[in-house]
């Protein structure tokens, strides 16, 4: 098979879909690899180490389009790469259609095989190509919240750890996942009081007893996120529903009562946000303040971090890739469940419930 790497365009947007030795893993068994010049550069790989992995360099963007049967990147194709996917490509990226209309209709005009990093999800539940930048953007989300309070930045002047004899700063976290798992983690190690909220006792139970008492954890619902939202230094948004677009659950009332200089880091920001006064921002421009409260909306969170980012991402997407070139798209979802999953378009049919449903846009079952 011929796999396409293109450079990615999207403001702030430093990963690559594929770091060298992936290429030359793919090399080694057979197939052919495409990599846009540059592409690896934000993330600190030369083009040198492409070429010594086997790979060839393409000049542009087009170039890699034209000759891939299948594209591997990290974001979702923007506008002015619609026109340049073709019928039957496969496309293996995150793709977060349920917050996208736009995207959705240019995939379903081009006709091609969209498979999402976010919905290839395992029998239990987990989500093994979402959860490595599940885990940066959670920690990451405390790293820069931690900043945003600074008095400088805007903030109100907390340190989120305290001092002795002085209160520490409160971290309200909405969603107990990944996401929400990994913020509690940093949360906890700098020192800070933190409660996390979800909708499952058992997920609750389950973080009570890894953190051993050292956080709060109460159930998701109006009046508890109300009540807490209110009383935080720091809140981070951390919901996810597999495929679907995320809930409003803090609203624009709750955020006119919340603290003079709090911060809000919504991770859900690329599924719509869990906070209603939420809107994608990029690395360059982070944040804004509503009501006197800092949002940041950043909707690649890891790529602020791009070489970690690359290795972690490659870590869990190469074998999925790998399997593609070497049984077919057809041959491999039939063999593969969790894949099967990642189907989002095939051949102008829209084949995920969630993101039809997010869309209203009629569902068509994937038939393999």
């Amino acid at each position: 098979m011929i796999i396409g790497v293109p450079r990615e365009i999207k403001k702030g947007e430093y990963r690559v879909g594929m770091i060298p030795p992936g290429a030359e893993a793919l090399v080694e068994a057979g197939h052919k690899v495409y990599v846009q010049k540059t592409a690896g550069m934000g993330s600190g790989f030369a083009d040198e180490e492409y070429v010594k992995a086997g790979a060839e360099i393409t000049d542009s963007i087009e170039g890699v389009y034209d000759r891939a049967e299948m594209i591997v990147k990290v974001k979702e194709p923007l506008e002015q790469e619609y026109e340049l996917l073709r019928e039957d490509q496969i496309l293996f990226t995150y793709l977060h259609l349920a917050a996208a209309k736009g995207l959705t209709l240019a995939l379903l005009k081009r006709r091609v095989i969209g498979v999402a990093y976010e919905t290839v999800q395992l029998p239990n539940g987990t989500l093994p190509l979402l959860t490595p930048m599940s885990e940066i953007a959670g920690r990451f989300a405390v790293q820069i919240g931690a900043y945003l309070l600074q008095k400088e930045s805007g903030g109100s002047g907390v340190l989120l750890g305290g001092v002795p004899g002085v209160q520490p700063g409160k971290v309200v976290i909405l969603g107990g996942g990944v996401v929400g798992a990994n913020a509690a983690k940093m949360a906890i190690g700098l020192g800070a009081r933190v409660t996390i909220l979800d909708v499952n006792l058992d997920r609750l139970r389950y973080l009570d007893d890894i953190f051993h008492n050292r956080l709060i954890t109460l159930m998701s619902n109006r009046q508890n996120i109300e009540q807490q939202v209110t009383e935080a230094d720091l809140v981070i948004g951390a919901v996810l529903i597999p495929g679907a677009k995320a809930p409003h659950l803090v609203t624009s009332d709750m955020v006119k009562k919340m603290k003079e200089g709090a911060v809000i880091v919504d991770v859900a920001v690329d599924q719509g946000g869990c906070v209603e006064t939420i809107r994608p921002t990029y690395h360059d421009s982070p944040t804004y303040v509503i009501d006197g409260v800092c949002h940041y909306g950043v909707v690649n969170i890891p790529g602020g971090v791009a070489r970690t980012s690359a290795f972690a991402l490659t870590n869990a997407t190469f074998p999925y890739v790998l399997k593609l070139a070497n049984l077919g798209f057809m041959k491999a979802v039939k063999e593969d469940e969790p894949l099967r999953k990642g189907v989002n378009v095939y051949k102008g049919r829209l084949v995920y419930r969630a993101v039809a449903d997010a869309l209203d846009l009629e569902y068509s079952p994937f038939k393999h």
